[in-house]
């Protein structure tokens, strides 16, 4: 059985496009429910619609306070009952009712963790780091704070500016992205503290198998 994923973006979806294209192999094992976004009229959602994907969109002007975006986002997500959620360039932080609900994972584009937050890239030329790279974590209450699942490190070169660091960053967590998603899809994992192993391990740690989750939805 393929697990049920629903993608978070925000703008081009250069990601989601990448998730778009590995799922359309049923080995990958990864059915994508469903693309999801803070904002109307975006690249991504455009692309997602265009490939027969369902999308909603899900405004954060159009509620009070973040508390109550956040709790429409969960019920929009929760309709599509996903074994992960994957937070792909979208730039608002999801609170307790999405990551409380659904694992999530997130990309960002630092080594977390050094250089949380949204000017990851920025950040780091200006510290002057000689290496930066790309995280995939899972998601907490916090702000890039979750536990790492895998890190790709990326040289800084002597003429980078902000645009063509994030570009290369960019290309390597694409393929970390695909690699790391279908890998939970299929295996499972483990958490032991701030530990994240693929498949199962002994007993007494947290476990997560998106395959067991959807048998059960299947076999209702």
């Amino acid at each position: 059985m393929s697990a049920r994923v629903v993608i978070l973006i925000s703008g081009t979806g250069s990601n989601m496009a990448a998730l778009l294209e590995a799922a359309q192999d049923p080995a990958y094992g990864v059915r994508v429910a469903a693309v999801g976004s803070d904002r109307e009229g975006t690249r991504g959602i455009e692309l997602a619609r265009a490939a027969g994907v369902p999308t909603f969109v899900v405004n954060f002007r159009d509620h009070p306070d973040r508390a109550k975006w956040n709790e429409a986002m969960a019920e929009r997500i929760a309709e599509y009952e996903p074994d992960l959620v994957v937070s792909a360039g979208f730039m608002r932080i999801l609170g307790p009712d999405v990551v409380g609900s659904h694992p999530a994972v997130n990309i960002h584009p630092a080594l977390l963790p050094s250089f949380p937050g949204a000017h990851a890239v920025r950040d780091a030329l200006a510290h002057g780091v000689r290496v930066t790279g790309t995280t995939i974590h899972f998601l907490d209450e916090g702000v890039d704070s979750g536990p790492i699942i895998d890190q790709v490190a990326v040289p800084v070169e002597d003429d980078d500016d902000e645009s063509s660091l994030h570009e290369r960053i960019k290309a390597v967590e694409r393929e970390m992205l695909v690699d790391t998603v279908g890998r939970l899809a299929r295996e499972g994992w483990t958490i032991d503290g701030r530990h994240v192993r693929f498949g199962r391990t002994a007993p007494g740690r947290t476990e997560h198998s998106v395959s067991d989750a959807t048998d059960t939805k299947e076999n209702r």
